[in-house]
């Protein structure tokens, strides 16, 4: 039995994320299900296109991902289920898989259309859930929808470059459990234009002149205990996804503190970093 993942922006408080379940064990009695996460930012496609990217490539092939983020239907958002990297997602067109297909081609994109619908508020559970119970039965995407070619891109991701290549221009895409902020900056990118040059990562007011690979990079353990940099210092690195992320390390939102709070960053807040 194939495993199934549920990715929303429904939180926990509500009945929604126990009802999709339900529903999926009245199809299929056995099947395996797993919580990425649901405490997705209500209609935040790059967060959530953010948190799947690094998710999905931990299951085996032939796990299906039901995406519920911006799902009802328009003429403009269908729905549409995607074989890419042996994995199946289920979701709507509004750009959430656009971080995949930008490195991966998918191989086949089929837009829903199964035999009499539901057309209420839930279609996560009217459709999606009926499209992937299909699957995991081994059905084909063939017998659930036409070919489709209109994949919409993921809009603003991707970071700019100005001042003829000195300057790379990005922004928060998402801020995680300990406030750590994750900006749209990959290693790759930063390395392509950077050329072994000097740079300075403004961040508000803040500087930053170095990136490490850890969050305890930033502790020199030739020095002394007390003349150390620790917990409650501020860090720049690459994450375990290549993005540069800004950290306080060991942080605490409760102590310490935080990235976000301490810089004072936020969703789509600007990063820049200039070389020298």
């Amino acid at each position: 039995m194939a495993i199934i993942t549920l990715t929303t922006d429904f939180g926990l408080k509500d009945h929604f994320v126990g009802a999709l379940k339900g529903s999926i064990y009245q199809e299929l009695p056995n099947a395996k299900i797993v919580d990425i996460s649901h405490g997705i930012s209500p209609f935040n496609i790059q967060e959530c296109a953010y948190i799947l990217e690094n998710s999905y490539k931990s299951f085996p092939e032939g796990t299906i991902h039901i995406i519920g983020v911006d799902s009802e239907p328009t003429q403009e958002n269908q729905h549409i289920a995607v074989l890419l990297d042996g994995h199946y997602f289920i979701t709507s067109n509004n750009g959430v898989i656009g971080l995949l297909t930008s490195e991966i081609n998918p191989e086949k994109v089929v837009e829903i259309n199964i035999p009499n619908p539901l057309h209420g508020s839930f279609p996560v559970m009217d459709v999606f859930i009926q499209v992937a119970c299909h699957i995991a039965r081994g059905g084909t995407l063939e017998v659930v929808g036409k070919p489709f070619d209109q994949l919409k891109d993921l809009i603003g991701f991707l970071p700019s470059v100005t001042d003829n290549g000195n300057k790379i221009i990005g922004s928060v895409i998402y801020i995680d459990n300990y406030g750590n902020v994750v900006t749209n900056i990959r290693k790759k990118f930063f390395e392509a234009y950077r050329k072994g040059r000097d740079f300075e990562l403004n961040a508000r007011t803040t500087k930053i002149k170095q990136i490490h690979n850890t969050y305890s990079d930033i502790i020199n353990f030739n020095l002394e205990k007390g003349k150390r940099k620790g917990a409650g210092d501020l860090l720049a690195l690459f994450n375990s996804s290549e993005y540069i992320e800004l950290a306080i390390y060991k942080s605490d939102l409760n102590t310490v503190g935080a990235a976000s709070s301490l810089l004072g960053l936020d969703y789509r807040d600007t990063i820049t970093i200039n070389f020298l």
